[in-house]
């Protein structure tokens, strides 16, 4: 019997086939933070995705079978991360935030802040809830994206109607397509705005997950952030440029007791160093306590008293 040629893949297992795009995604030295941290669940990821299996089947399929054919074009998507070095979610078009699907192409940034725990993990919600008042009826959704954390706030508040606002139009044709795909037309409105110019009446609860990363860190971030809209990453050389305007402007919008949930990534030592006087509650995420954080009505109102609000 004549062998195969030797460059004809042979059958593999699911696993073995992950354990090798796990180390040729390492050798490559691609950069993880859009919903997987390290080489073995990207590559378990994009196998499982192009096979056509549920991502969560590893363990269940890691004995099966994988078919030459099927090799090659598991091999042909790892070399295309590595290639473009875009995120696996712009290869697949779907991101998972909190166990929901989100569509996302490279119009938006890829889904992935820790407010979404604290709308749909309901220990961490409950320091959240705890501020909310019954009254809390409208909510914004600022810097929207592809609409994630609106519709996890909508599903989390079934009482509520959410305003998800962006300045870019692109992310927000993305976010129209996730508010469809999720049946949510009648109670997400999403608004083309500036920050909170386009916007008007007053909401209980506002969450924002703006552009934060400052200057000097944008001139070093992986490729696969730069593959994103920058519009959605830099906030100035402290990071804090938005956040300023965002404090300013967004008394305004805020009924009494209302709240203002603001993640900032690794930016609280410039957040402080920009607004020492504010009043700020951090809130625990699997990240720790340092990356989301809480401001009532009140607080911005006496800092901005106290400061001018110069920031």
């Amino acid at each position: 019997m004549t062998p195969p040629p030797t460059n004809t893949p042979q059958p593999t297992t699911v696993l073995a086939l992950v354990d090798a795009m796990s180390a040729r995604l390492t050798q490559a030295g691609v950069s993880f933070g859009h919903g997987t941290t390290n080489a073995f669940d990207e590559a378990a990821w994009l196998t499982l995705w192009k096979l056509g299996l549920p991502l969560d089947a590893l363990d269940a399929q890691a004995a099966s079978l994988v078919t030459p054919a099927q090799q090659t074009e598991v091999e042909s998507l790892i070399d295309t991360r590595i290639a473009t070095r875009k995120p696996a979610a712009y290869l697949t078009r779907e991101a998972w935030l909190q166990g929901v699907p989100f569509y996302v192409d490279e119009r938006a940034i890829v889904p992935r802040s820790f407010i979404a725990e604290l709308l749909a993990d309901p220990e961490l919600g409950e320091a959240l809830d705890a501020w909310l008042s019954e009254d809390t009826d409208r909510v914004l959704d600022l810097c929207t994206g592809n609409g994630s954390l609106a519709v996890l706030a909508a599903m989390a508040y079934p009482q509520v109607r959410v305003d998800a606002a962006d300045l870019s139009a692109d992310a927000l044709a993305v976010a129209r397509i996730n508010v469809e795909r999720h049946g949510l037309n009648d109670r997400i409105t999403l608004v083309e705005s500036d920050g909170l110019v386009a916007l008007d009446g007053l909401y209980g609860l506002i969450l924002c997950n703006p552009p934060y990363v400052n200057a000097a860190s944008m001139a070093t971030l992986p490729a696969e952030y730069l593959a994103e809209p920058e519009l959605a990453l830099a906030g100035g050389k402290d990071g804090m440029d938005f956040v300023r305007q965002l404090l300013r402007d967004a008394p305004r919008r805020m009924r009494p007791q209302a709240v203002l949930v603001l993640e900032i990534g690794n930016e609280r030592a410039y957040f402080e160093a920009a607004f020492p006087t504010l009043e700020a509650v951090w809130l625990e995420t699997s990240a720790g306590e340092d990356q989301v954080l809480l401001v009532t009505r009140e607080a911005v109102l006496a800092w901005q008293l106290a400061s001018g609000g110069a920031g």
